[in-house]
């Protein structure tokens, strides 16, 4: 487990692969995200913008959320206390995602001085390298002592 002493601006921590599925995109979209260029091939094939299935954002942040968490083993957990969310191009079945994160700020609490705030760039990547997801996430980080 990463506590506060353990992390430094610049850090790198890179996820396993995760295979997006047709079946799993229909299954999500359907219980979250019911629109039809995630749930029916034909009509999302005439969509001008996604021209064929795609699965939701929303699916692409939970499964990036997943990796976040095997790869960033955060002590006490990953405690969000802000997000900025982008998804620059969509996820397709058969897309290999895999999460990069890099710390780019540490911040001291001034009140709590058993944590900081640690500032990362996320970006969600699939086997080409095209960027699926990035985002700028804020955590909340207990230290190990919180006497330093």
């Amino acid at each position: 487990m990463l506590y506060l002493e353990d992390l430094k601006i610049g850090d790198r921590f890179i996820s396993r692969d995760y295979e997006m599925t047709l079946e799993e995109i229909k299954q999500f979209a359907s219980l979250y995200d019911p629109q039809p260029f995630h749930l029916d091939e034909e009509k999302a094939s005439k969509h001008p913008i996604f021209k064929g299935i795609a699965a939701s954002g929303w699916h692409t942040s939970a499964v990036t959320m997943r990796l976040w968490t095997e790869c960033f083993p955060v002590a006490g957990g990953l405690i969000g206390s802000d997000s900025n969310l982008r998804w620059p191009r969509p996820t397709r079945p058969g897309d290999k995602i895999h999460v990069e994160v890099e710390i780019a700020s540490i911040t001291l609490s001034k009140t709590k001085p058993d944590r900081g705030i640690v500032s990362y760039i996320t970006q969600a990547l699939n086997q080409y390298g095209d960027v699926l997801l990035i985002s700028t996430t804020k955590i909340v980080v207990f230290k190990r002592h919180p006497e330093m």
